[in-house]
């Protein structure tokens, strides 16, 4: 039982160094790529199709 007194708060703060690292590539605007999208849509160039 002596380890969970180790355990519980490495654990809380691995996961909260993962939430700030969510949270900062958010607020970096690393997912935002509205243009991408849509000329992905409409290019011919298919990736399961690779260029001999």
């Amino acid at each position: 039982m002596n380890i969970l007194v180790y355990l519980i708060p490495i654990s809380l703060l691995l996961g909260g160094v993962g939430l700030l690292g969510f949270i900062y590539t958010i607020r970096s605007n690393q997912y935002d790529d509205p243009e991408g999208d849509s000329r992905r849509i409409l290019s011919d160039e298919w990736d399961d199709h690779p260029k001999p």
